[in-house]
């Protein structure tokens, strides 16, 4: 019974739950990228920063790469990397 409670609810919500975690998403690599390799905070400490309501939302850090990706277990991930002279950048996710 729950199962089929949140395909309906999945059915119904699913663009506007894939839109909202998208946003967040790209909002938590973006600031979280910002607070790690420009401010120099670990990541721990910077996943302090996500607002209200983004708890289902973590945060890992490719130190090689200098980014950090933001991702909602599947639904949506993002991708924020650090480049000189512009600070954190999402990368391009078109197809």
């Amino acid at each position: 019974m729950i199962f089929f409670a949140a395909a309906a609810v999945w059915w119904a919500y699913g663009d506007t739950i894939r839109g909202t975690a998208k946003v967040g998403t790209a909002y938590a690599a973006r600031v979280g990228c910002s607070c790690n390799f420009v401010a120099g905070r670990s990541l721990d400490d910077c996943a302090k920063d996500k607002l209200a309501g983004m708890e289902l939302i973590s945060l890992s850090r490719d130190a090689e790469a200098k980014s950090v990706t933001a991702t909602m277990a599947l639904i949506a991930s993002d991708t924020a990397s650090y480049r000189e002279g512009y600070g954190c950048v999402l990368e391009d996710q078109t197809p």
